[in-house]
Parts: structure tokens; sequence; C-alpha cells
């Protein structure tokens, strides 16, 4: 049941990822969609959307590999030795 849980909360951010590079080909095609005025526009939408995407896909791995302790010591948690 986490496992498609999980599966789910990465689909979302996948498609909005998605929605970006999709954006950005059809720009250099030159292709305008409907609620954007300007090519320049829908460009940086893109790369904003691309970019928001992959980096909460990248953050999701991230943070499960190093609750796993499977990231290389200089990402692993630091631990304070309380005294």
């Amino acid at each position: 049941m986490q496992r498609m849980i999980a599966l789910l909360i990465l689909l979302i951010p996948g498609f909005i990822a998605a929605l970006g590079i999709k954006w950005m080909r059809d720009t250099v095609f030159g292709i305008l969609h409907a609620p954007i005025p300007s090519l320049a526009i829908q460009f940086l939408l893109g790369l904003f959307c691309f970019l928001i995407g992959l980096s909460f896909i990248a953050g999701f791995i991230f943070h499960r590999d190093r609750k796993r302790n499977k990231v290389q010591p200089r990402f692993q948690k630091k631990r304070f030795d309380s005294k």
C-alpha cells in the first residue's frame, strides 16, 4: 500500500515536468497555447514546471535513500553527540 501511495505522489510532479518539457518543445516549433500570451513566457513557464517537477522527484528519491543509509557519507545526516 505504501508503494502505491509513493507512486501516486510521484506521478503528479512527473506530469508537471512532462508538461514543462512539452511547452518548451512547442516554443521551439513556434506553437503557442491559448492561455499564454507569448512564446517567451511559455518557454519560461515550461522551464519552471520542468524544474519544479524534477526537483520534487529528486528530493523524494534523495530523502528515501538518505533514510535507508544508501548515500555517500558526505550526504548522510550528521548526528550531534549530547554531552
